[in-house]
């Protein structure tokens, strides 16, 4: 049920300040301008806290005077062309509120396969329309796109490309620590015979994943067993695949680390049908944290990847390029921090 909006401030019937809005949020009247105009390097953690008090105090910003002025009629794209429907849906909410926080005008197009042709005629026709693109997985690896938007002076944000680029910003986490420290948790665990189901080769962060879990490897002094690694493409149906051969095996593994949430969940499906529990029998853990991290059951073990805050993160920074042109000529790699969250899907082998 909807919370009541506290009522000591708008009751007497004047408008909430800046500087109300501030003194609540505990951060300086700046940073709350820099906040709902969409402009600065804010944190995500005091992005939340501030929009939290906005949203609670109704406080109303002059948007007429900041970011009205600068963003209203300001076109920016999100192209994609990914394979997991819970991935899309977070990219979806993040650049939608950055949208609408910031009055910038949201195009969303869908891609599907095509051959370098193709997509180096779309990259040129999108980039005669709009003021900036946001090119998340796997589009953020094309080298054609790139260089089309690129070359028509188009600013561009790529969303978790493991690969940055001098000509592009970028927002992504670090793809390989973060599969370092899933690694490191199933073997502190105890798990020395672990199955790695691989994403897409033609992404980026596929290879940092897979790099971050021979490290951890190497550092357990496990040697790595390359009979217990499946080629997957982030999509459920590659993770079926994948997980059948690896459980099919004459000595299985005791736990099964996915690229990504979609093939983990097919994982577990996978092995409820062969009768085995998860994770008595078998562990299995995910990447990203969408949605299908907790429809399944057990509910997965997994990367936090922020996606909706950054593709939120992707709007300010492009509004910023918009808006000066000395910042566009500075690009930024915004590294933003992934969390293990631990859920049900992991147990110490049997």
């Amino acid at each position: 049920m909807q919370q009541p909006r506290k009522k000591s401030i708008r009751r007497k019937g004047r408008a909430v300040t800046i500087i109300e809005v501030a003194k609540r949020a505990s951060v300086s009247p700046m940073t709350v301008s820099r906040v709902v105009n969409g402009t600065g390097n804010v944190r995500e953690s005091t992005r939340e806290r501030v929009m939290r008090v906005v949203s609670e105090l109704g406080y109303m910003p002059n948007l007429a005077a900041s970011a009205l002025a600068g963003a209203q009629g300001t076109r920016i794209a999100l192209i994609y062309s990914n394979p997991s429907a819970a991935y899309l849906r977070e990219l979806l909410v993040g650049a939608l509120r950055g949208a609408t926080r910031t009055s910038a005008q949201l195009v969303i197009e869908a891609w599907s396969e095509r051959e370098p042709d193709a997509e180096r005629i779309a990259a040129r026709e999108l980039a005669r329309s709009v003021s900036g693109v946001i090119l998340p997985p796997p589009l953020c690896e094309s080298d054609v796109v790139l260089t089309e938007l690129v070359r028509a002076g188009v600013p561009v944000v790529a969303i978790a490309s493991g690969r940055p680029r001098a000509s592009v910003s970028s927002v992504r986490i670090d793809d390989f620590h973060a599969s370092h420290e899933m690694a490191a948790y199933l073997i502190a665990k105890g798990h020395t015979r672990i199955g790695y189901i691989k994403g897409d080769p033609n992404q980026t962060a596929t290879q940092l994943r897979y790099d971050g879990f021979l490290a951890a490897l190497h550092e357990a002094g496990i040697k790595p067993d390359r009979t217990l690694v499946q080629q997957g493409r982030f999509t459920y149906r590659s993770g079926l695949r994948a997980t059948e051969k690896l459980l099919a095996r004459r000595k299985p593994p005791s736990a099964i680390i996915a690229s990504n949430d979609d093939m983990a969940a097919a994982a577990i499906s996978v092995a409820h049908r062969r009768g085995l529990d998860v994770p008595r029998d078998l562990s299995v853990v995910g990447f990203d944290d969408t949605s299908a991290a907790t429809t399944v059951w057990p509910e997965l073990t997994t990367i936090r990847q922020p996606i909706a805050a950054m593709a939120d993160s992707a709007i300010d920074i492009l509004l910023r390029a918009i808006r000066n042109k000395e910042d566009a000529k500075v690009m930024v790699d915004h590294v933003v921090a992934h969390v293990l969250v631990k859920r049900g899907s992991v147990a110490a082998p049997t």
